[in-house]
């Protein structure tokens, strides 16, 4: 069969014009590093080199993959051509070097490029890590390492105490110790970044973002502000602004693997899930996860976020293999075969904890009692902070019901700023403000109730509306928390003493003479279980609180009566919890 030959009608030929230019090879070298090409991906950092030579950022990224194949006296020629010869102010290759000779084992030489770094930059984006790392160095060149004219350390030690408390999940405090350094070091830069992590913590996101941008207008390159903004934009839902931010961050290959782990993170959380997942492996690649398990957690998460369930897996494992008792691990492991079965489009948070409903399993465990490590999980904290800022009905009462455990000063501020919150529910607030009184707050409570400001005094009476509080009523309500401690949960026991004060609200001023107010206690535990499907009978209770059944019944029925609680209460409860 002969074969025809086509000629193309407009008599031009279909071709398209390729730009090269040093961002298309930028491009193709990413995408080798995608394939862990490492050797295409050094020729295309090269040749973005050459076509904009005077780009210290493009032979930083050559630097950085001569590093990472181990050859470190390569990276090392190419940083210091980098301060000889195209940008002297570029103090990070400093830092680059000093890691470079470290992975060769010459101690010495690391601590003379480290010194310089921390002597020409004392606002540098790794301040912290070179803090570590001198740490290091001492201990393997067996002596302090001598620092001179480090002007940045003045303000560590205060900076350390703050980031202690980031970590302790005490945002508040943190936050004021933050706000006085960055007053007293404008160009503190790590201390900014930290201070709009604790505004983002606390769900500040307008404060949180004046604060990167006030970051990125003393160093617009800034990897931890970049990341930290763009996170913020997402979450505040703002998109056009956010767009420009992560095209930015998609083109950068960061040097160290701390920031390397910083940008994996971020692109997962911003939905590039391909992008995460390429840095993730990078980072396995390198040997963080033998020091960081939370890598191993985030790659499995990037794989199934990106469709490779059977990587996912794999990381899993091997986060078990390396860290035996890993409640994330077994987990995720465990519940395999329902992630086999999820939906597209369904994916896994970001977070090195259990989700979110498996902590409140968790706190309904353990009987009021949390571990201190849990306690202080600035992860943890800053998901409750989170759900009680955005969450529904029912999850704001788990929340407080998790709260109230920990109880510690960082929660009483944080309930503080809530009970402030013109939008929220009154009832809410008025749990809110149990927990404070059972945290053991005496003190009058400022708060926005009923529409409008007031102060909540300290006597217990004051958001009762009776014009007294007698000794006797509150006898009883102690009398019913004891004896409900350890059995009802937060929310159960604030609905007895609310029961107790509507009762005495309804009678007064011919509220009943009080006998015993253990009689009366077990009334109140009676109908508060009632409300609350449990079961309980008359006779428990009697041995309970050293009364006759015969006393609680008549009680009950007097508080019955009054408060129509067979439907009000209950329908009440239905709303809260539906």
């Amino acid at each position: 069969m002969e074969r025809k030959e086509r000629v193309a009608e407009s008599g031009q030929p279909n071709i398209i014009n390729l730009k090269l230019d040093a961002t298309f090879f930028f491009e193709r070298a990413v995408q080798s590093l995608d394939r862990f090409h490492y050797d295409k991906a050094l020729k295309y950092f090269r040749r973005a080199a050459e076509y904009e030579p005077y780009d210290p950022v493009n032979h930083c990224n050559l630097a950085g993959i001569y590093s990472e194949l181990g050859n470190y006296e390569e990276s090392n020629r190419i940083l210091r051509m980098i301060l000889e010869s195209i940008d002297p102010d570029m103090t990070e290759c400093f830092y680059y070097m000093a890691n470079n000779y470290a992975n060769m084992e010459q101690f010495e030489r690391a601590e003379e490029q480290l010194v310089q770094y921390l002597e020409l930059d004392p606002n540098g984006i790794f301040l912290e890590e070179a803090e570590e790392m001198i740490e290091m160095l001492s201990i393997e060149l067996k002596r302090p390492t001598e620092l001179r004219n480090i002007k940045c350390r003045e303000h560590l030690f205060e900076h350390d105490q703050a980031r202690t408390l980031l970590e302790d999940g005490r945002f508040a405090e943190a936050t004021r110790k933050l706000e006085k350094l960055v007053k007293q070091n404008p160009t503190f830069l790590a201390a900014r970044n930290n201070l709009s992590l604790a505004y983002y913590y606390m769900g500040d996101f307008k404060r949180c973002i004046a604060t990167i941008r006030e970051v990125l207008e003393l160093d617009e390159g800034n990897l931890h502000a970049l990341c930290n903004l763009a996170v913020v934009l997402q979450q505040s839902k703002r998109h056009d602004e956010l767009a420009s931010v992560k095209e930015l961050l998609g083109k950068v290959y960061p040097f160290h693997m701390d920031h390397a782990y910083k940008l994996a993170t971020t692109l997962g959380i911003l939905g590039d899930q391909a992008g995460a997942y390429r840095h993730f492996v990078r980072l396995i690649r390198s040997g963080m996860h033998l020091q960081e398990p939370s890598v191993l957690h985030f790659a499995a998460v990037a794989a199934v976020n990106h469709g490779k369930l059977g990587d996912a897996r794999k990381h899993w494992q091997m986060l078990k293999k390396h860290y035996p008792h890993s409640e994330i691990a077994d987990f995720y492991l465990k519940e395999w075969a329902s992630i086999e079965q999820w939906p597209d489009g369904k994916k896994l948070p970001y977070q090195y904890q259990l989700p979110f409903e498996e902590k409140f399993k968790y706190f309904e465990q353990v009987d009021g009692h949390i571990p201190e490590e849990v306690k202080k999980d600035p992860l943890v904290r800053s998901s409750f902070i989170w759900a009680l800022r955005h969450g529904d009905q029912a999850t704001k009462l788990h929340v407080m019901q998790a709260l109230s455990m920990i109880a510690d000063e960082e929660v009483k501020a944080t309930l503080h700023r809530f009970l402030l919150e013109p939008d929220e529910d009154d009832y809410l607030k008025r749990v809110a403000l149990f927990v404070l009184r059972a945290a053991g707050v005496k003190e009058p409570v400022k708060a926005w109730m009923g529409g409008k400001k007031t102060v909540i005094a300290a006597q217990d009476n004051a958001s009762t509306g009776l014009p007294v509080w007698k000794p006797v009523w509150q006898a009883v309500l102690e009398n019913a928390l004891q004896g409900m401690n350890g059995r009802y949960d937060l929310i159960q026991r604030h609905d007895m003493q609310t029961l107790w004060v509507e009762y005495l609200s309804k009678v007064y001023p011919d509220v009943p003479r009080i006998g015993k107010p253990q009689g009366w206690a077990a009334a109140l535990e009676y109908l508060t279980a009632k409300m609350h499907s449990k079961s309980v009978t008359m006779k428990q209770l009697s041995e309970i609180y050293g009364v006759s059944g015969a006393t609680i019944g008549k009680n009950v029925k007097l508080i019955d009566e009054a408060c129509g609680l067979q439907s009000k209460m209950q329908a009440i409860w239905k709303t809260y919890l539906s």
